[in-house]
């Protein structure tokens, strides 16, 4: 008897069983929302976690310990054994590590991997063994931290995160820095993208229960294309509740809906009217919503083109989406770029930090 595993027993097709509900027109015909519901690039959610990493099926705690124990012992470290242990468990599993380390080889993990690594690989390495939300929180605190702030990684943070995970950050925040996250973010930034920021932390986006409610689709939509009868510019607080606080699939409806009262895309009304940090959040914020592991496949690929590479962004990514979406990633980059994320990341790092983030990354699409 067969037995199906998940999404990757599957081509990039799958299908789902559509949820009983009535479709009507909100710009998005019947044929287009189940088809919709057909492609792992489309449809990421319904097996639950489409990450490339899984629970180790034989994990043992005892012989990781030692594996890795016997990795850094001596001079020669064996950055490969490393490598295969830390990228080839789940998070779960890792924290187990983690924790028993100490009580087995006697010593901290973290201030051994710190001592004895360094550069990129020392952060994807180290960045694993924390929580995500404790991983999160120290990327929120890095992007702030110096004399500029890293307003991008701001944004990709609380845009992409459920409510229950932000709660989470920032419970962390306060434990591991002392402070609070909303006063170090209202601290280091200003004007409308402050206070975009400041709504999209507090974690209040509402839940998709699957009713559409085609009237209040329509009076968002048409709040959000109402430019204002005097001075031509829109409602920036009732943008920013909006966006920030309903649902996403009601979101893609609105922006559907949204055409018909104005003769622009959302993303073109917010390059008409909005500027600045402001601006890149909300276009940020409105890719996110229409597609997620799009979202992150273009930020790999800006990432990764050019001269130069932007190692923090590759890290950031594929550790924290590693247990979530990164198979749906994959799918979305090869479909607009043409070429594998595995084979991108094998042309343009190098060395044992092409190796963690390929074994993150896992197989070629």
């Amino acid at each position: 008897m067969t037995s199906w595993r998940g999404p990757e027993d599957f081509p990039s097709a799958f299908y789902q069983r559509p949820q009983k509900r009535e479709l009507r027109s909100t710009g998005m015909s019947l044929r287009e929302e189940i088809l919709s519901k057909l492609y792992l690039a489309d449809q990421c959610a319904a097996w639950g976690t489409l990450g490339t990493i899984k629970p180790h099926p034989s994990f043992d705690v005892n012989n990781d310990v030692e594996l890795l124990r016997t990795a850094l012992a001596g001079k020669g470290v064996r950055r490969d054994l490393i490598i295969d242990v830390v990228t080839g468990r789940s998070n779960a599993q890792r924290r187990q590590i983690v924790k028993y380390f100490p009580i087995i080889a006697k010593q901290d993990l973290v201030k051994s991997l710190e001592g004895a690594l360094s550069g990129d690989l020392e952060r994807v390495l180290v960045g694993l063994l924390k929580t995500p939300a404790q991983y999160d929180a120290h990327e929120l605190k890095a992007a702030m931290k110096g004399l500029g702030t890293t307003e991008d990684t701001l944004v990709e943070i609380l845009s992409t995160r459920s409510n229950e995970q932000l709660g989470e950050i920032v419970t962390f925040y306060r434990e591991d820095f002392k402070a609070e996250l909303e006063k170090d973010i209202a601290a280091e930034t200003s004007g409308h993208f402050r206070e975009l920021l400041l709504s999209l932390v507090k974690g209040k986006r509402e839940r998709d229960s699957g009713i559409i409610d085609y009237a209040l689709i329509a009076q968002d939509a048409k709040v959000l294309s109402d430019t204002g009868a005097k001075d031509g510019v829109p409602n920036v607080h009732r943008w920013i509740s909006i966006l920030s606080e309903r649902g996403m699939d009601h979101l893609k409806r609105v922006f559907e809906q949204y055409k018909k009262f104005s003769p622009l895309e959302v993303e073109e009304s917010i390059k008409k009217h909005f500027k600045g940090d402001f601006e890149r959040a909300l276009l940020a914020l409105v890719s996110v919503i229409r597609n997620t592991p799009l979202y992150f496949a273009d930020k790999l690929y800006g990432a990764m083109k050019g001269i130069g590479t932007d190692e923090n962004t590759l890290t950031r990514i594929l550790i924290s989406r590693s247990e979530t979406d990164l198979l749906c990633i994959r799918v979305q980059f090869r479909k607009k770029y043409g070429k594998s994320l595995y084979s991108s990341l094998q042309n343009e790092v190098k060395g044992d930090y092409r190796s963690a983030l390929l074994g993150l990354c896992r197989a070629e699409d």
